[in-house]
């Protein structure tokens, strides 16, 4: 028994050897996760999110030219606390969410579910919210980001589980 331990020590040893170099080497050469693969959230923090909008009260509503719903309140505490402006770009969502896949867009709002079908176009937030359908049944809400833009999503998701429940 004490034989067997002895043969495996060195393996162990090995492989924390190896996940500590490797952890070195990502340090040292500044690796960052998540990462943006085109840097969605650099480009907004501190300047513009481009927010797409379907309109869907409650969650999103156009009155007198200006973007409102629980679902805008939420972005723009989202901007400000990226020091974001944002930006509106009202459209279908099969427009947005192709716009999304485009990269002309940070975000799309207009309730949405955790059964959309633009997953292929758009990454979706976890749900932050759950309201009750007409019929009764349970909804997440969540919103899109851009696919690969995975320092954007964490952000957004991470304002989203603070802020999102009260929305």
């Amino acid at each position: 028994m004490a034989r067997a331990h002895r043969r495996t020590t060195p393996r162990r040893t090995r492989t924390v050897v190896g996940l500590v170099l490797a952890l070195l080497l990502c340090v040292t050469t500044g690796c960052s996760w998540p990462r943006d693969t085109s840097g969605s959230l650099d480009a907004a923090s501190g300047g513009t999110l481009r927010v797409g909008v379907s309109v869907n009260p409650p969650f999103t509503t156009m009155e007198n030219g200006e973007v409102g719903g629980s679902e805008s309140t939420l972005v723009r505490g989202y901007a400000r606390s990226i020091g974001a402006d944002v930006r509106w770009r009202i459209g279908a969502e099969s427009v947005l969410a192709e716009e999304m896949r485009n990269g002309d867009l940070d975000v799309v709002i207009g309730g949405l579910t955790s059964t959309s079908p633009w997953t292929d176009k758009m990454a979706l937030t976890r749900p932050y919210r759950t309201v009750t359908a007409p019929d009764g049944s349970p909804v997440k809400m969540v919103m899109g980001a851009p696919l690969g833009e995975n320092a954007l999503l964490v952000s957004l998701e991470t304002y989203l589980s603070e802020h999102g429940a009260q929305g």
